[in-house]
């Protein structure tokens, strides 16, 4: 089966193509950084995503029609059916999913053209608003926490933007943890919000506020979320090694996808707590930077912030905090800076406490709109 890459980023592009991959009457697409991939395919593959990932290091994923119908159903099933707004990258899985679940339910999705901005964000999402034999057509859209917090921002002064967030039935939100204070100012502010768990090997999210979608099945190995599932990528494009590693076979044929993240199960409940592997080891002791993150986050002034690791002399490895200036300087920084060191060691001990707060204008962001980790350790670094 042949795979035409998709040159540049354009939505429309991407959905023309997408719907006679989808149909089978066209060739699978080549998201990303995949123009070096070679032509060919397995029958039943609609789409190869490419991505750097926040190591950096570029993975192929391919997904086939199965996988992507059976996510955009059990989507649909748990949160209803409606219109769809793409306000995220179409080569990113979430907003490919977008596309996926408009063209599963016979609409055509709204498009929001240009850089997102909440004014073009509310402009899109008002121009939705629609009936059928009377009944409003419910409206969903899928976001990262980083434009939710622009958008709440936004609405303190604009009631077309607040407007436009209490609009939809349902807004995703996925891609990275969503900070419980973003959480709260979205649910004050009348937005109905989900969050969302899951990655492009699994088709993007396919657990919704901590339980699995229909089909899908989650275990806990070894601290390790595995998850189960005709979701489930078919695995890496030319690299059988890494598709081994990441994907296990059971003796019953069950292929589990080792997420690399590590969490447990409170009532029921999917609690996600970070990487498996970002963990630095600083004076002889583990320190999970995720949680590190997750606390510093509850800090006023730092919902937003990342936390890195660092090398250090006296430690060995050491934890460092980075804001925007936008966000930190609400408050002072050495008091950021010390009630951040005191929520660290209140919930974990003195050895996790973060050793300094770096501002900068702007964090760097992955094409999803994830905090680019690599890429803000290394500019921490080169501050030496």
């Amino acid at each position: 089966m042949r795979l035409e890459p998709v040159v540049g980023d354009d939505p429309r592009d991407i959905l023309r193509g997408l719907r006679g991959a989808l149909h089978g009457a066209g060739p699978a697409l080549g998201l990303g950084l995949v123009s070096e991939l070679p032509g060919e395919v397995r029958a039943g593959t609609a789409v190869v995503v490419t991505t750097s990932g926040s190591t950096g290091i570029p993975k192929s994923v391919i997904l086939s029609r199965d996988a992507l119908t059976t996510g955009a159903m059990a989507t649909a099933d748990r949160i209803g059916e409606g219109a769809w707004l793409l306000a995220l990258p179409a080569s990113y899985v979430a907003g490919l999913q977008v596309l996926v679940r408009s063209l599963v339910a016979d609409r055509e999705p709204a498009i929001l053209s240009g850089a997102f901005t909440p004014q073009a964000f509310s402009a899109a999402a008002l121009m939705m608003v629609s009936t059928e034999g009377g009944v409003r057509v419910p409206t969903f859209t899928s976001l990262v926490p980083a434009q939710l917090t622009k958008l709440l921002d936004a609405a303190e002064h604009d009631s077309a933007v607040l407007t436009a967030l209490r609009s939809f039935e349902t807004i995703l939100i996925g891609g990275q943890a969503l900070p419980a204070v973003t959480l709260e100012r979205a649910e004050a502010a009348g937005a109905r919000i989900v969050r969302t768990y899951g990655s492009t090997e699994t088709s993007g999210g396919c657990v919704y506020d901590g339980v699995p979608l229909r089909t899908v099945r989650v275990r806990i190995e070894r601290g390790e979320v595995q998850i189960a599932g005709p979701v489930l990528a078919d695995g890496y494009f030319g690299d059988a090694e890494a598709t081994d590693a990441a994907f296990l076979r059971e003796p019953d044929g069950t292929r589990w996808y080792r997420t690399g993240d590590a969490g447990l199960f409170e009532n029921g409940v999917l609690r996600v707590h970070g990487r498996v592997d970002n963990v630095i080891v600083s004076g002889g002791l583990n320190v999970s930077l995720d949680r590190v993150e997750r606390i510093v986050r509850a800090v006023p002034g730092l919902a937003s912030a990342v936390v890195v690791g660092v090398p250090d002399d006296r430690w060995g490895e050491a934890s460092v905090v980075v804001a925007t200036r936008g966000e930190a300087l609400r408050r002072s920084e050495s008091v950021q800076l010390e009630e951040a060191r005191a929520a660290v060691q209140s919930e974990i001990g003195a050895h996790a406490r973060p050793a300094r707060l770096v501002l900068v204008d702007e964090l760097a962001t992955l094409p999803s709109g994830k905090p680019d980790r690599e890429a803000i350790r290394r500019a921490v670094l080169a501050l030496h």
